[in-house]
């Protein structure tokens, strides 16, 4: 793959990223205090480990936030695109959902008995997702980690089987890469139980026939996939591969789980519902509750019935499965309020157009400086990467990262009121997003490029 190497001068990277160290922390005198002073309580200083990859040396602190906007306590204002990594992803604090959740938080947050808005929410999301029976948590991973035990419990089998640089959370099965043709480790899997090998199974996105060899032992409990991958730069399928996948599973005895975390941006239904797809079991988390705590995984009627001849009432409570506050009544209020009033149908076709918008100007950015660069959109979602082909798989989309470059634009974009995400160039859109907040990005995005090249621009 062709790469930045040649279009990007390291040292004048290098000047760029000190003057915006310097910029950002000038900014920023109350974040920079804060930062230091959470130090005697936080382990590096932030409540979770993540937050620490923001560039600049320190996170700025966040003092409210509202449909599009973050304003951080030296009273700098922000565009996001970021969303907290997609758990914003109907906006901070939307009208449409706030009143119930309030509402709902005034009455009790959590019983381990249901509630009546826990029937509105499994019929909605039958109705978008196509799975008939559901279940509550409060992460994706706690969804994927779930469904894969059930998924080994009905089949009797031992393994799993992921894409390479996939990622689906904290799933211990999930968290693995493939070392030539080894399963190993994926760096940054800080102490895992036991060697991944053991568990899981690892193929190239889009390679049919690794996957056919991989399923063909039927020792694979269940695929664990993303419609295509997010967290690598957007790694599309190719056309037929999902049907081939579903024959594939289908074929060999091997359940197939759908992970829609991400990819809720291709539509309301995510891409399931949007290309058709028939998942045994379907993942989703982080947005569908207006940024309360809340996930949740489908079953098909098949699975579901399996599943309950499978876990007697006695042993529900230490299956492994569930946890006192999944499917609390906060979570469930959430969730409807998110579902029946902000992510709508009408919300994802302006989030559709507004995202289309902005993978065009980052296209004329990449055309107007003959850059190695390309940028691939889902939905109201697009990620830039920087090589000139587009990835087939996630083993060619690593290659293209370039982790010096990731952090000067997105640190170059947070001087400039843009928040981007620090794990890689992605860009989301939320229903409170508009065409100016497309639109400034790509300025910023314009002169970023002209100064890294040299073209005279900048500010």
């Amino acid at each position: 793959m062709t790469t930045t190497t040649a279009a990007v001068d390291r040292a004048r990277l290098a000047r760029i990223r000190e003057r915006e160290e310097e910029r950002f922390a000038a900014d920023r005198p109350r974040s920079r205090e804060l930062s230091q002073e959470a130090r005697r309580s936080l382990l590096g200083g932030v409540p979770m480990n993540w937050m620490t990859k923001w560039p600049g040396g320190f996170p700025p602190f966040i003092a409210e936030a509202h449909g599009a906007r973050l304003r951080d306590v030296d009273g700098n204002e922000y565009v996001d695109l970021c969303y907290g990594d997609t758990g914003a992803m109907a906006g901070h604090s939307p009208p449409g959902s706030i009143p119930q959740i309030a509402d709902q938080a005034a009455n009790g947050i959590t019983f381990m008995l249901p509630t009546e808005n826990a029937i509105w929410v499994g019929e909605e999301m039958e109705r978008r997702f196509g799975l008939p029976l559901w279940q509550f948590t409060l992460t994706a991973t706690d969804a994927n980690r779930f469904a894969l035990r059930l998924a080994r419990m009905i089949t009797g089998r031992p393994k799993v089987l992921v894409f390479n640089a996939c990622y689906h959370g904290s799933v211990d099965e999930a968290l693995v890469t493939l070392d030539g043709e080894r399963v190993a480790p994926r760096r940054g899997n800080i102490g895992p139980a036991i060697a991944p090998a053991e568990t899981t199974k690892v193929v190239e996105w889009n390679d049919l026939e690794a996957l056919e060899r991989a399923l063909a032992a039927e020792d694979v409990a269940a695929v664990l996939a993303e419609p295509a991958l997010t967290n690598i730069g957007i790694v599309l399928p190719d056309p037929g591969y999902h049907d081939a996948l579903r024959e594939l599973t289908r074929r060999t005895g091997t359940l197939l789980i759908i992970d829609e975390t991400h990819t809720i941006c291709a539509g309301p239904g995510g891409y399931t519902a949007a290309h058709g797809l028939e998942p045994d079991l379907l993942t989703i988390g982080k947005t569908i509750g207006s940024g309360v705590p809340a996930a949740a995984y489908g079953l098909s009627e098949e699975v579901a019935a399996r599943v309950e001849a499978g876990v007697s009432v006695e042993d529900s409570d230490v299956s492994g499965v569930g946890g006192t506050l999944a499917g609390n009544a906060l979570s469930i209020a959430a969730i409807r309020a998110t579902l029946e009033n902000v992510l709508t149908a009408e919300a994802f076709e302006r989030m559709i157009t507004l995202g289309e918008r902005l993978t065009a100007g980052v296209e004329a950015v990449i055309e107007r400086h003959d850059l190695p660069w390309h940028v691939t959109r889902l939905g109201c979602r697009a990620e830039y990467l920087f090589g000139a082909e587009r990835a087939r798989n996630g083993g060619q989309a690593a290659k293209a990262g370039d982790f010096e470059l990731d952090q000067l634009i997105h640190l170059y974009m947070l001087n400039r009121g843009v928040l981007l995400t620090p794990f890689h160039n992605m860009a989301l859109i939320s229903p409170a997003n508009d065409e100016a907040d497309v639109d400034r990005h790509t300025e910023v995005l314009e002169s970023a490029v002209a100064e890294l090249l040299d073209a005279g621009a900048g500010d």
